[in-house]
């Protein structure tokens, strides 16, 4: 018997028919003798519409109002959720994510887990139940309701089977696993069958949409192993783990590089002509701060005269309400101004492997000179290679790099799936 946290994103249940579906394999769990918790999004596109909702009526809704609003989507995928496990025979209840104790600091619509008491949860897997938890949502330390940010459902039930030391988490999207690229932008990508924790967060944090940041942050902290799946489809998944975990007996070592992940959804920031003196750059990015803005890359030009440069990358949600920010900094230090460019894309190499093998950046390098993209930023981690280059050449950049580095599928179509009814 098994300790499962299972996680279902909107696409899983769209539908009453999905929902359903849904339902049948919770119960398929539950019937072989798991002990499941369920960790639901809201349904379909419902976030999407209650975010314009709130805006067709308030162009700048109030934050706290916001999470009132935003939480009602997953209360209605639970209990629906959970009505549809009664149908097939099996006892369920759902909850709301105060109601099984998710505590969260009080930074509305991006609130920060700070614990959560696993009682309710234990009591009702006592009772033989299927529990079904809102995804995305806590309370903070006054009783209001907190939203943990987009994707937040995925670090609720990581969080989730941290807290209650469930044997393993599934997250089950659209999906059939983590690519080692976009296969929308890439159609030669291939699913990876494992991961290590340090190599999926950056895949995530530089754009690979499968697994929330956060939640692969909890997963590392706490040792908690993810199995990435599709809804629609049964197969071999994806798994997040420990590194050590991830070598294969066949393989004398694994692939240099595991993937190539792209984000087109930062904007880079670049105050010209800053003087060259102690306390400019705190200045800033205190600023940056205090606003909840989340900064990526950061470059400092070599300075000239006395003057240098500065650029940043953020997100292009933030911009509007950096941007005043950024010219009040400017005008303080006496800069030449602030450029705002939107129209940028990052692309970013990951792979464990590239620790112990020079030559990687430069190949890199190569590759795109060679297909005529130009690299604006560099950012590198010991597993990382990041550019920021024109939005326009980013499919032409990851598909070069994705063939460069041997990455483009070579399968004859053997390790195929089921779909799921």
């Amino acid at each position: 018997m098994a300790l499962v946290v299972a996680k279902f994103g909107g696409s899983s249940v769209a539908t009453a028919e999905r929902i359903k579906n849904v339902a049948a394999r919770l119960v398929r769990r539950h019937n072989a003798g798991d002990q499941v918790v369920a960790v639901v999004s809201a349904m379909g596109d419902n976030t999407d519409y209650l975010v314009d909702l709130a805006h067709s009526v308030n162009p700048n809704p109030p934050v706290r109002e916001m999470d009132m609003l935003l939480s009602t989507g997953e209360q209605v995928s639970v209990a629906v959720l959970a009505m549809a496990i009664e149908a097939l025979g099996v006892r369920a209840i759902s909850h709301t994510g105060a109601q099984v104790g998710i505590h969260t600091d009080d930074t509305h619509t991006k609130a920060k887990i700070s614990h959560i008491s696993g009682d309710q949860i234990a009591r009702d897997l006592a009772q033989d139940k299927v529990v079904v938890v809102a995804g995305f949502q806590g309370i903070d330390s006054r009783g209001e309701i907190t939203t943990l940010g987009r994707g937040g459902s995925d670090t609720t039930a990581v969080a989730l089977a941290a807290a209650i030391h469930a044997d393993l988490c599934e997250i089950y999207s659209d999906v059939d696993g983590v690519y080692s690229a976009d296969p929308r932008v890439c159609p030669k990508a291939h699913r990876l069958d494992s991961l290590s924790y340090e190599e999926m967060l950056e895949l995530s944090a530089n754009g690979a949409g499968v697994l929330q940041l956060r939640a692969v942050e909890f997963a590392r902290n706490y040792g908690v192993v993810i199995h990435a799946l599709s809804s629609f489809v049964e197969g071999p998944g994806t798994y997040i783990k420990e590194a050590e975990e991830n070598m294969e007996s066949d393989k004398m070592e694994g692939p240099v590089i595991s993937g190539v992940a792209h984000d087109l959804s930062e904007a880079k920031i670049t105050l010209r002509h800053v003087p060259d003196t102690k306390g400019v750059a705190a200045l800033l990015f205190e600023r940056m701060a205090e606003l909840n803005v989340n900064v990526d890359m950061i470059i400092q030009d070599v300075s000239h005269d006395g003057m240098t440069d500065i650029s940043f990358t953020a997100p292009l949600d933030d911009v509007e309400r950096l941007t005043p920010a950024c010219q009040q900094i400017s005008d303080q230090i006496h800069a030449e101004g602030v450029e705002i460019n939107t129209h940028v894309a990052k692309v970013s190499l990951v792979g464990a492997g590239m620790k112990s093998y020079p030559g990687v950046s430069a190949k890199m390098f190569r590759v795109l000179a060679d297909v005529g993209v130009n690299i604006s930023m560099i950012s590198t981690s010991p597993i990382r290679i990041s550019i920021v280059i024109d939005a326009d050449q980013c499919q032409l950049a990851v598909r070069a790099l994705h063939t460069a580095f041997g990455l483009d599928d070579a399968s004859d179509g053997s390790d195929s799936v089921k779909v799921v009814r």
